[in-house]
């Protein structure tokens, strides 16, 4: 929970401070250390999926705190350990800023932090990127100085606010885009309100909700969809996806080698999305010209949030909801009312038990993590509920 009061931060703070001082080993304790204080000091909500431990990078390091939506990397170091002496790393001699600013450097330009954090679980150095000399201008106070210094890590918490609204925000819009595309295409179906039309038809809006998705999210190439599917004239689009879809469920070893350069540009996609064939009407210029330049140009789908997005997508997939004309979906705060203390805290607090776990060597908590990976993947979950009399029953498998 986050912390109401600036009395509260404090005191939670020197609690904090207290429980810290005068340990601290950069291999065991890093990850507990760190999840304490973004927790329960600054107040940071799903710390465990917020942020990450030991990230590889491409420069055969590994990056010791990432906090992606504060855009901050942590490189942290046992108690005691100097901050200015250089160390060999890789062959070269560097100072703990200069390790982890070579291993911002070799990260894609979208994941590149903006400020990296040093420390020592003594001593925090702050260090904003985007000043003339980030090495030498720092801000920087100890583990006692916590309770008074707070506001120089707020930082860290911030963007979380304003990713949720701008997630929220591209999420509806994204909601009401692909509820026209419904509407476009649902007047080309012969008989649009039969139970396999509609079936079909929502079938194909997931398909293509998940190829707009994967374009953007890097599981396909870059506009890999936009561009099979831009020069291909809005009467031959009907074609176009037939062909696609049946190449996205055929596996690579019985593919047609002699395949468009286009379709080419797809992996195979299991899990059974594009194994039955679905009723695909004519389409004609107007529904290519929006899917391509008004749903897929027009947003950038790795932004949008599955659970507000999810709510709005399934509500305009419900016959019931289109018919009443309303768009509804329920908000993040109330799906977590329901599924934290169902499931989801469970699963949250075994994970930051085995990455707070001091016994754990290096070894053994990669493979309980890797065990905890297939226990989440092996996850079923069966949902019935009943809005307004129309009973809709969907498996939710969570796949890490």
């Amino acid at each position: 929970m986050p912390m109401t009061t600036e009395l509260q931060r404090k005191q939670a703070a020197k609690k904090f401070a207290q429980k810290w001082a005068g340990r601290g080993y950069e291999k065991g304790d890093t990850a507990s250390f760190w999840l304490e204080l973004l927790r329960d000091v600054i107040g940071m909500e799903d710390v465990t999926t917020n942020v990450r431990f030991e990230s590889s990078t491409t420069d055969r390091g590994y990056i010791d705190v990432t906090i992606r939506d504060a855009k901050t990397v942590v490189e942290q170091k046992s108690l005691g350990v100097d901050l200015d002496k250089p160390e060999p790393r890789q062959g070269t001699m560097v100072t703990p800023f200069e390790q982890a600013k070579r291993y911002a450097d070799s990260l894609r330009n979208s994941e590149r932090p903006d400020t990296i954090i040093v420390c020592d679980f003594k001593y925090f150095r702050i260090h904003d990127l985007d000043t003339e000399q980030p090495a030498k201008s720092y801000e920087q106070f100890t583990l006692d100085e916590l309770p008074e210094q707070l506001h120089l890590l707020d930082f860290l918490v911030d963007p979380q606010l304003a990713r949720r609204r701008r997630e929220t925000k591209v999420s509806l819009d994204a909601g009401a885009l692909i509820g026209k595309l419904y509407d476009l295409v649902r007047k080309q179906y012969l008989d649009p309100d039969s139970p396999e039309s509609q079936h079909s038809l929502n079938v194909l809006c997931v398909r293509l909700v998940f190829l707009l998705f994967a374009e953007d999210a890097g599981l396909f190439r870059k506009d890999a969809f936009y561009r099979y599917l831009k020069p291909i004239p809005g009467d031959r689009a009907r074609g176009a996806l037939k062909e696609l879809f049946a190449y996205l469920k055929t596996p690579n070893d019985e593919r047609d080698p002699y395949a468009s350069d286009a379709l080419k540009e797809f992996p195979y996609v299991n899990g059974g999305l594009f194994e039955a064939d679905v009723e695909i009407p004519s389409l004609n210029q107007e529904i290519v010209d929006f899917l391509l330049d008004g749903v897929s140009e027009g947003t950038d789908w790795s932004q949008i949030s599955p659970t507000v997005f999810g709510g709005v997508f399934e509500s305009t997939l419900n016959p019931e909801t289109r018919r009443s004309g309303g768009m509804h979906y329920t908000s993040p705060e109330n799906i977590h009312r329901v599924i934290g203390p169902l499931f989801l805290d469970g699963l949250k607090a075994e994970l930051e038990s085995i990455l707070s776990d001091n016994s754990l060597g290096q070894r053994a908590r990669r493979n309980r993590l890797n065990a905890f990976h297939d226990k989440i993947a092996g996850l079923t979950f069966f949902e019935t509920f009943m809005p307004r009399r129309i009973q809709t029953r969907a498996n939710y498998d969570l796949a890490a």
